[in-house]
């Protein structure tokens, strides 16, 4: 028997357990064993790496991850799922069960104290509806996450992945670039899913870096303005958030930051400038 599950397997598994996908939890489970070792490679773990899985599933891509990592932490929403995944892979890959930690629960309130050993890679299969929450809240809870290799909706891959100046550059791609440095690692077909998904999946690969200089709450204000009415210049889009026009100009300028571009034009370490330069003027900013 091989350790990973192929089509006949997921779906003798699922039968066997009574799960139903359903897209309210955004599952669609990967049966394609390639896939998974793809997924793997790209994610270019170290043996000692301890990974963060959210939404395992069936176990997939768990029992591809095994192998390869020190440690490997589950989180999973569906009780079914979650209590089922340790018997799997006892079953599957025996020698390895001792590696792995399941959590039931959902990944948007985990919190440091949660893992032992601490979590040094995120690499999942991410429900297309919570991808971006569920990365960023990860990143600010977990700083011991030195890097990810995480699949999702391709639309939601290119913008996580987004240079300034492109037309999908938005909230997302700022907010990672706070944490991270983003790279597109490849497309997934629909056909390696069940169900088939109506859309292709992108895999997005990270690695951490230093913030930029600021306040990570003020700056992500700012993003937030800017995009909010995102075909305005900047002097107008801040103007809620800097009190004013007037103020969101002085702040920009201060910033040095042209008043009328767009904020699909700035780096994140420009929205940090902009945040940084409202917070030292008397009366800048509502977060200030």
């Amino acid at each position: 028997m091989s350790p990973l599950l192929g089509p006949a397997d997921i779906r003798t598994l699922a039968a066997r357990l009574g799960v139903r996908p359903t897209k309210t939890l955004g599952q669609n489970f990967v049966h394609d064993p390639n896939t998974v070792r793809r997924i793997v490679r790209a994610a270019e773990l170290s043996p000692d790496d301890v990974v963060l899985e959210v939404g395992p599933g069936l176990g997939s891509l768990t029992l591809a991850l095994l192998p390869d990592a020190a440690h490997v932490h589950a989180v999973e929403l569906d009780p079914v799922l979650a209590t089922a995944l340790p018997s799997t892979v006892a079953e599957r890959a025996p020698d390895l069960a001792g590696r792995l930690t399941v959590h039931s629960g959902d990944a948007k309130r985990v919190v440091a104290a949660d893992l032992a050993p601490a979590p040094t890679a995120l690499v999942a299969n991410l429900p297309y509806n919570v991808a971006v929450p569920v990365v960023l809240h990860l990143l600010a809870e977990l700083p011991t996450l030195a890097s990810g290799l995480v699949m999702v909706q391709k639309e939601v891959a290119d913008r996580l992945t987004a240079e300034p100046g492109s037309r999908v550059y938005g909230i997302p791609t700022a907010k990672l670039a706070w944490y991270a440095a983003a790279r597109p690692a490849g497309r997934v077909p629909p056909a390696v899913f069940w169900p088939v998904p109506n859309v292709d999946s992108g895999l997005v690969r990270f690695v951490r870096h230093d913030p930029p200089p600021g306040d990570r709450e003020r700056t992500f204000a700012v993003v937030d303005a800017a995009f909010a009415q995102r075909r305005k210049t900047l002097r107008s889009a801040l103007s809620g958030w800097a009190g004013g026009a007037v103020r969101a100009e002085k702040a920009l300028v201060a910033a040095g930051i042209d008043p009328g571009l767009r904020g699909e034009a700035l780096t994140i370490t420009q929205f940090a400038a902009i945040a940084s330069a409202a917070s030292t003027a008397s009366g800048y900013g509502r977060h200030s």
